[in-house]
């Protein structure tokens, strides 16, 4: 399944004010979900399997790092065994970074939040506008996260450009 999303991730000091807002706006907690998201090595995009109790996914995605909402076209498969698959892909690509989190979910119509607590991290939150049949196009999904960046009020420089792969990636070679 290929879909369109436009994503955009902050720094969160304070995830019990962004969860009130969420709930203000009655968004759909899905759960919280712990999550392994390894990364193997590609030679051009992201290849990552996400193993969690909510979410079990092979995700492939293109996007460049940026601290405003940027788009990504993604490509998506369900995991149906993860544990073999994982063991597959390592032995084929090998395993380039780790990424353990858990990860409170909420929807608002086509707009998917996350508050997450990332191991060696610390909080964050990220807006999700998702386009997965092609009817709402990417200028709406800019400004859907526009509307939720400023109702969470995340000031620029609390915005991150890089993925938490590169951030874990960075920590390991400091």
């Amino acid at each position: 399944m290929n879909i369109l999303n436009i994503e955009i991730k902050a720094r969160c000091e304070d995830p019990e004010t962004i969860r009130s807002i969420l709930e203000d706006q009655n968004a759909d907690y899905k759960g919280t979900d712990h999550q392994i998201d390894t990364y193997f090595n590609v030679p051009e995009g992201r290849l990552k399997l996400r193993q969690g109790n909510i979410e079990k996914n092979l995700i492939f995605y293109r996007r460049p790092n940026s601290q405003t909402p940027e788009a990504s076209n993604i490509d998506l498969m369900p995991a149906e065994h993860p544990e073999k698959l994982h063991a597959l892909l390592d032995n084929a690509l090998g395993t380039m970074v780790v990424v353990d989190k858990e990860r409170e979910i909420y929807f608002i119509d086509n707009v998917k939040f996350h508050i997450d607590h990332v191991e060696k991290l610390g909080h964050f939150v990220e807006i999700e506008a998702i386009d997965e049949g092609g009817s709402i196009g990417e200028e709406k999904l800019r400004s859907q996260c526009q509307h939720y960046l400023e109702l969470f009020d995340i000031p620029a420089e609390q915005l991150v450009a890089e993925s938490y792969s590169d951030l874990l990636m960075n920590l390991d070679s400091d």
